[in-house]
């Protein structure tokens, strides 16, 4: 029974939406890992706060 519906069932659809999932996901992450490793350090002669 359970044969029978996997495969009347075409998934490459989902498939493919799946895997465009994981890839945006993946991209992100990848430019969030890059923002936090590649900041402004705050050094005494860049900091703009003090007078």
């Amino acid at each position: 029974m359970i044969n029978q519906f996997l495969a009347m069932s075409n998934w490459n659809n989902g498939v493919i939406m799946i895997a465009i999932f994981a890839l945006v996901c993946l991209v992100l992450i990848g430019v969030l890992v890059n923002f936090m490793m590649g900041g402004k350090k705050n050094t005494p002669e860049n900091d703009t706060d003090s007078d």
